[in-house]
């Protein structure tokens, strides 16, 4: 008798899980239209292997695995899916955690959503153009804002600014 109930909980349980799949944020995300899309192939073809599991499938990097995490120069980080400029270098500061930090994004760089993976609730920031993941926004970080966009650096590209005229 216990084997049966065991047996019938345990497909209940897979029915409930494969019911729900509605509920899946990723299905709700395909939804959203973005000024520039393309197909799955076509960002393969476009971004190295890291930068398609970050920006395409939410994925993250190792914390100290990427070059800008250590980039200190004045200029501007833009998004490596499409090249939209998303932080400035002036509101770049040392977070300690392993990830290139800011305190505030370019206005009309990036979005927002809800995302509850791993048991807790965050927000995550995307692209505005492509929407390619890009990190995290924590309420910890320096003033003005008091924000830590925790981003992604194989998410992103630098480019210096222009050197001065002197």
């Amino acid at each position: 008798m216990m084997d049966r109930r065991l047996l019938l909980a345990s497909v209940a349980s897979l029915a409930a899980l494969f019911g729900f799949r509605w509920l899946r944020p990723q299905e709700a995300r395909a939804a959203e239209k973005f000024e520039i899309e393309k197909t799955p192939e076509q960002w393969k073809q476009q971004l190295t292997p890291m930068q398609y599991h970050i920006l395409r499938e939410e994925g993250t990097e190792r914390p100290g695995a990427s070059p800008l995490l250590n980039e200190h120069r004045k200029g501007t980080f833009a998004c490596a899916g499409c090249d939209l400029p998303l932080f400035a270098s002036e509101t770049k500061f040392e977070s300690g955690t392993g990830w290139p930090s800011f305190y505030q994004p370019l206005p009309d760089a990036v979005g927002e959503r809800k995302d509850s993976t791993f048991g807790m609730t965050r927000t995550e920031i995307h692209c505005r153009r492509c929407g390619g993941h890009l990190g995290h926004v924590f309420d910890d970080g320096p003033q003005p804002t008091g924000l830590r966009y925790c981003m992604d650096g194989f998410a992103l590209v630098f480019h210096p600014a222009a050197p001065s005229a002197s």
